[in-house]
């Protein structure tokens, strides 16, 4: 199992949202030069970076401080939030990140989805938040009617290859994961599936490895540290 740790910034600082509600905002960790610092000597595989200030806006908020995190990461960064635009895709990309994951936009603009797709096929990802098994955008604050088996097909049509899924409700609560959500996504499309919400120890991480998702975002549970990057959990 591969962890992802995360480290999610409002105004360029390390915080975690519960259930997605921006109300319920907790700062956790150190500044985010010294989060990553610290992910890195951990052993972090690839770290994810969100930019909730651009989930929310539509405009990559803190484009300036996730590249410069990139540029001095010797830990592949994987990003998401308020990527909008190939211009976007492109910055992030020449900044040193290895995957851009694309939500709201992948749902509301297939033209930029298929441009960045046959442009950076390699670096694409897509984010699917679901609450109640519907899709989420705009930061996790507007909910659409679309089904997120049905999204996931259709993203897999137009060639995605890595889909991060994240069952809202879970996120941010140390709950565990919603295994059933995860296997049914998991078994209905080839894509690589990557666990999100919710995963507060070895169990879950255990728990998803065995439906077969092989890469988990770990974010609350990482600065609580009852899951750690060398030795597993507590």
């Amino acid at each position: 199992m591969k962890i992802l740790p995360a480290m999610d910034l409002i105004d360029g600082k390390c915080v975690r949202l519960y259930q997605g509600d921006f109300n319920q905002t907790t700062q956790v960790g150190s500044d985010p030069e010294s989060q990553l610092k610290n992910f890195i000597e951990d052993g972090a595989e690839i770290i994810h970076i969100v930019d909730l200030d651009g989930a929310r806006s539509g405009n990559p908020e803190q484009l300036e401080l996730i590249s410069k995190l990139s540029r001095s990461s010797t830990a592949p960064i994987q990003v998401g939030g308020g990527i909008r635009s190939i211009e976007t895709v492109k910055a992030y990309i020449e900044a040193g990140v290895e995957r851009v994951v694309l939500g709201t936009a992948a749902l509301q603009d297939e033209t930029f989805l298929k441009q960045a797709l046959e442009n950076y096929p390699e670096n694409i990802v897509i984010g699917i938040d679901a609450r109640d098994e519907k899709v989420a955008v705009s930061g996790w604050e507007t909910e659409t009617d679309v089904d997120y088996i049905e999204f996931a097909k259709k993203m897999e049509q137009l060639g995605v290859r890595r889909i991060v899924f994240t069952d809202i409700s879970k996120d941010g609560t140390m709950q565990g994961p919603n295994l059933l959500q995860l296997q049914k996504i998991n078994e209905a499309v080839n894509c690589e599936i990557v666990a999100s919400g919710g995963i507060r120890n070895q169990a879950d991480l255990d728990a998803i490895s065995e439906i077969g998702i092989t890469e988990a975002i770990v974010g609350k549970a990482m600065y609580e540290g009852t899951i750690k990057l060398r030795g597993g959990a507590l």
